[in-house]
């Protein structure tokens, strides 16, 4: 579920009102989206009714969610700037897309990249129209787009889209933003995660942001339990927890931090200051 600095700059985007009429194929608007919602505390205009109501349900008890969802987004473009600059990945593979808006993965990529493969996955039918139009390669690179969930992580390996897209016999980036908070404790996310990380090869690199419990354990308890209300899951969860998604790779200074703390560009670490996600980047040995 990618986030965003600024408002969508989507080409579908026609306005809150005439989004709230168009209602493409496939697209359940009475029930709130994940993707949708962050689209609209950015500012977005690809979003409707359930998502706005649920998003504002969220503020009243973090309200500085936008603060959370921008600077998960900063993060997502330093990590992505560091895997293909210093550590020189041309090869990612992006989990829970989101709505595409400035400063997807692959634009980043290609600045450092030009040559870089990025494969994005999400299972939102709004993503996809929006993908098809928008994640469009220019120069040497290559862009695709898979329509599937993470929850079936071995139907993402097989899509043909991916062989024909990635070569697993060289380093790829894994990316896993905001989005494996999306799986509860029963459907084992480190599970599904782990049959991702145990496909990429020697020198891949797995990147992870996540809501922290420990943050602010009654804002976070709060808040997913107004989710449950709107039939979405929303699962905080601590350090430790999210540092065992890591597990058996290295971790890449300064491991796992709050996400405005990891490698600022300003360099001036800052805490959470509200952004309560926890993020980090190891590399498998």
């Amino acid at each position: 579920m990618a986030m965003a600095d600024d408002a969508s700059t989507s080409k579908l985007s026609m306005g809150q009102d005439n989004a709230d009429r168009w209602t493409p194929l496939g697209i359940d608007t009475t029930k709130p989206h994940s993707a949708r919602m962050y689209d609209w505390w950015l500012g977005g205009k690809d979003n409707f009714a359930p998502d706005r109501a649920m998003g504002e349900a969220f503020m009243q008890v973090i309200p500085n969610i936008r603060t959370m969802a921008r600077e998960n987004r900063r993060f997502l473009g330093r990590a992505v700037r560091y895997l293909a600059g210093e550590a020189g990945i041309d090869q990612f593979l992006d989990i829970g897309t989101g709505i595409p808006t400035e400063g997807n993965v692959h634009e980043i990529a290609h600045k450092a990249k030009p040559e870089a493969h990025v494969l994005y996955v999400d299972n939102d039918p709004i993503v996809l129209a929006h993908a098809r139009a928008l994640l469009v390669s220019h120069g040497p690179g290559q862009t695709a787009y898979v329509h599937a969930d993470l929850r079936d992580p071995r139907a993402i390996l097989a899509d043909p889209a991916l062989s024909a897209t990635l070569d697993l016999k060289r380093p790829v980036a894994l990316m896993m933003v905001a989005i494996l908070m999306l799986l509860d404790d029963d459907e084992d996310p480190w599970g599904k995660a782990r049959v991702l990380m145990d496909a990429m090869p020697s020198g891949s690199y797995l990147t992870i942001t996540h809501p922290g419990m420990d943050f602010d354990p009654e804002a976070m308890a709060a808040t997913a339990a107004a989710a449950k209300q709107g039939n979405l899951t929303l699962v905080p969860r601590v350090r430790e927890q999210v540092e065992r998604f890591f597990a058996g790779w290295e971790l890449i200074e300064p491991g796992v931090v709050p996400v405005m703390d990891w490698r600022p560009d300003d360099e001036n670490p800052r805490g959470d200051v509200g952004a309560y996600y926890w993020g980090g980047i190891a590399r498998k040995p």
